[in-house]
């Protein structure tokens, strides 16, 4: 009790309040801006984070992204362009509602179901963190090692695009990974006679890049977004309570599949939103209504990319592996303020614990009338020029950039990220891949050569420790599936019938 009163006080901080109420409306305009991901606008808030104590500092980052995720609901329902990659999953669905005189119908579900999703979420993480805490005590350096690798091959293995363009995406991460001196040899390597190299290529410079200027360099090459019609809308939760009714099952599953695709390494809201839609449409009793304006899919897969930020902090917060790509911008503030991810946060920072988990159930809250005049201003917000806005998030990544390590050669390395995360999209490689292999390159190198030493060159420890043991099988279960995939429909061969068929 005593914990969670000073939790309490913590939360109850002038300075984290103001950063709540100001990150709320910083991630609910930029998630409603075309094409500007919640993950953009979580790594442009990173230099911010500098000047603010470590639980107003996590509380910007929680506070953006769940708003950015809702937010970006807002232009897919009313222009068909999704604000996030997340909200792409039933834009069509939202935008024919839209067409059908319901937008605010549309718009009310992603808000109502969002916060839900957000609360059920944040229960998940209340629920699982210290159960896992106190089996991750017992880890040593080999149960870490491929626990980082597994969630390596689940960020490849959930990827949209080809399982093998992402495992090159994700290789390519890890060879940045290995530049510079902090290795385990403490040798130096692909430096190339380069001295700001010896230092490694810190994860912000290249999150900002292939986040935030990607992004601007993408919006230089699509043709301008149509005009927003003026539009008056009704009440915004009206009805909302009979879509809770109605759609009980679809919700509640869209929050189990979105804690469940949190939790895995790599894969987030978008993939969330995504998997929730199609389960939606697979059970559905009225799956021929799906694209028509049917709330069935929004009220699901709102739910869904919701619950999933929350889990995704459970492998963040306790191994320090990203579950997405918003917490792998988070571990980076977490270990800048001193609240190093690990099973011992939960035992000696209980208090901060506890206050993230406030905070959690505070941005959700505060989502909703947040929300409701997000909506309501949502025609003037629209129509505000991408000319006039990506001039200035250019410029919030070089000062982001220049501010994490006071040097211009970090402004240099965003330019570089941002160019080979263009390159990278466009060709269909998955940037979030790359950034996971940056992230996780260390910590699969470090334990790997501890257990080796403390084995002696001896592999079989990998293996023989029954935790370790699972977790190798895993791993290789999930590298080998898509393999396994491709000669199971090799050997089915095109021309064989279907069951249907033969019946």
């Amino acid at each position: 009790m005593s914990e969670m009163l000073e939790a309490l006080r913590l939360v109850a901080a002038p300075d984290v309040l103001v950063a709540i109420a100001a990150s709320a409306v910083y991630g609910l305009v930029v998630g409603s801006l075309p094409g500007l991901s919640a993950t953009m606008a979580t790594a442009l808030l990173v230099p911010v984070t500098f000047h603010l104590s470590p639980i107003a500092a996590v509380a910007t980052i929680i506070t953006a992204s769940a708003m950015a995720i809702f937010s970006g609901d807002i232009p897919g329902c009313l222009l068909r362009i999704p604000g996030t990659p997340a909200s792409a999953a039933y834009t069509d669905e939202a935008y024919a509602m839209t067409r059908k005189g319901q937008p605010e119908v549309a718009l009310g579900a992603g808000l109502w179901f969002s916060a839900i999703g957000g609360i059920v979420g944040t229960l998940s993480l209340v629920l699982m963190a210290p159960i896992l805490a106190e089996m991750a005590l017992s880890f040593s350096t080999y149960e870490y090692f491929w626990l980082a690798l597994l969630g390596l091959m689940c960020a490849t293995l959930v990827a949209r695009s080809s399982p093998v363009k992402a495992i090159a995406a994700m290789l390519l991460g890890l060879l940045v990974s290995c530049i510079g001196m902090e290795n385990p040899a403490g040798t130096p390597r692909f430096t190339f006679g380069v001295p700001d190299l010896l230092g490694g290529i810190e994860a912000v410079p290249a999150l900002v890049g292939v986040f935030a200027l990607a992004e601007v360099m993408r919006a230089l090459t699509r043709p301008p977004a149509p005009p927003v019609p003026e539009r008056r809308f009704g009440s915004i939760l009206k009805g909302q309570w009979a879509l809770t009714k109605k759609y009980q099952l679809p919700m509640w599953r869209g929050n189990l599949i979105g804690v469940i695709i949190g939790v895995l390494p790599g894969a987030g809201a978008d993939m969330a939103a995504w998997v929730s839609y199609a389960m939606a449409k697979k059970f559905s009793k009225e799956p021929e209504k799906f694209g028509t304006g049917h709330p069935e899919g929004l009220v699901e897969a709102g739910a869904s990319n919701n619950a999933s930020l929350a889990s995704g902090w459970v492998p963040s917060l306790l191994f320090g592996i990203p579950g997405d790509t918003i917490t792998a911008i988070a571990i980076g503030v977490l270990y800048m303020k001193g609240l190093n991810p690990g099973p011992t946060l939960f035992t000696e920072r209980a208090s901060s614990m506890y206050a993230l988990y406030i905070i959690f159930i505070l941005a959700n809250i505060i989502m909703i009338p947040l929300g409701i005049l997000m909506i309501r201003i949502a025609t003037r917000v629209l129509r505000a020029p991408l000319a006039g806005i990506m001039p200035v998030i250019l410029l919030l990544c070089a000062v982001g950039a220049f501010a994490t390590g006071n040097n211009l050669f970090a402004v240099l390395l965003v330019a570089v990220f941002g160019c080979l995360g263009f390159v990278m999209e466009r060709n269909g490689y998955p940037v979030a891949a790359m950034v996971l292999g940056i992230v996780m390159g260390t910590m699969v190198e470090q334990n790997l050569v501890t257990s080796l030493i403390k084995s002696d060159g001896d592999v079989l420890p990998f293996f023989e420790r029954p935790v370790a043991g699972v977790l190798a099988a895993m791993t290789f279960g999930a590298l080998l599936w898509p393999l396994g995939v491709w000669l199971w429909r090799k050997a089915r061969g095109p021309g064989l019938p279907t069951a249907k068929a033969a019946g």
